[in-house]
């Protein structure tokens, strides 16, 4: 990476143009190949939006790196020092792509992952080398939110990946044992399933269920994680003070939450919920206003 070798993008959905276009932004030439051809000549076309929104947090146009269009896999990561893998949630797909890349890349180039559901030890099988192997998760769209979950074997990899994204404004976390959905997802897929729940028992509306979230714990939660905000919750006691006195109710609701079943009713219930939310603005309206939303966020913060 020191050396501003090209990055190799792999994948140009959604994932992979927010990857992209962090990548350029920060001066590195980006090799970019997916295996559609129509999806790979519109690419440059899709960087437009999120270059810009990096140039309004301050990173230089000046300074952009090039793109290339790659024509096959081994043009894409021929010389690379990275390799940020974005294909489909598919473990044979994805260990052929590895073994294309491991007889092509340089053998010092890391392979990350962008997988959301799928573990290292099911993407790892088959490689000659899997302690170049990173699953390396973003959360969309990846070159505004910061977090990078990472999981590897090799503690230099580890390491390298590390310093690379905290050189890219991210911030990386990482696992202590493979685990599905790693971190983050596992923390959303828990809340959202309270949110369904709420709904399914006819508890609150869709729209009243985001509002609470966002101008209740979800505002706290963008400035300070769960267990700090438990911990500041027991007053000058702090954790354990919370734990000896208000754990028991703590107890008491996480056994009130619910398993809901997506039926076609509430199914129904949650499309319905976020129609009427969405009042009429399409999904790229709503994209746009998350955009300028998280940039102003990021702003405040001093992007993080």
């Amino acid at each position: 990476m020191e050396q501003r070798r090209p990055i190799a993008v792999l994948g140009c959905g959604l994932i992979g143009e927010s990857w992209a276009a962090l990548f350029m932004a920060h001066g590195y030439d980006v090799r970019a190949w997916d295996p559609s051809p129509e999806v790979l000549a519109g690419f440059a076309a899709k960087l437009e939006r999120p270059l810009s929104q990096l140039a309004e947090l301050g990173c230089d146009p000046g300074a952009r790196g090039r793109l290339l269009l790659a024509g096959s896999v081994r043009e894409a990561v021929s010389g690379t020092a990275f390799v940020q893998e974005n294909a489909p949630e598919n473990i044979p797909l994805k260990r052929a792509l590895y073994a294309e890349i491991e007889a092509e890349a340089p053998a010092d180039t890391l392979i990350a992952s962008s997988t959301s559901a799928l573990t290292w030890s099911e993407l790892s099988p088959g490689m000659c080398s899997p302690e170049r192997l990173l699953t390396a998760h973003p959360f969309n769209p990846p070159h505004l939110v910061p977090l990078v979950e990472l999981y590897g074997i090799s503690e230099r990899s580890l390491e390298q990946a590390e310093i690379f994204y905290r050189s890219l404004g991210r911030k990386p976390v990482r696992l202590k044992k493979d685990a599905v959905g790693h971190i983050a997802n596992r923390l959303a897929s828990a809340l959202w399933r309270e949110a369904v729940h709420i709904v399914a028992e006819g508890i609150a509306e869709v729209g009243d269920v985001d509002a609470a979230l966002m101008h209740g714990p979800g505002l706290r939660w963008s400035v300070m994680g769960a267990h700090m905000t438990y911990h500041l919750g027991g007053g000058q006691g702090g954790m354990a003070h919370y734990l000896r006195h208000l754990g028991p109710s703590q107890a008491r609701r996480w056994a009130s939450l619910g398993t809901p079943q997506l039926t076609e009713a509430v199914c129904e219930a949650l499309i319905h919920g976020v129609n009427e939310e969405a009042a009429g603005r399409s999904v790229s309206e709503l994209e746009a206003e998350r955009d300028a939303l998280l940039i102003k966020a990021l702003q405040a913060r001093g992007r993080g």
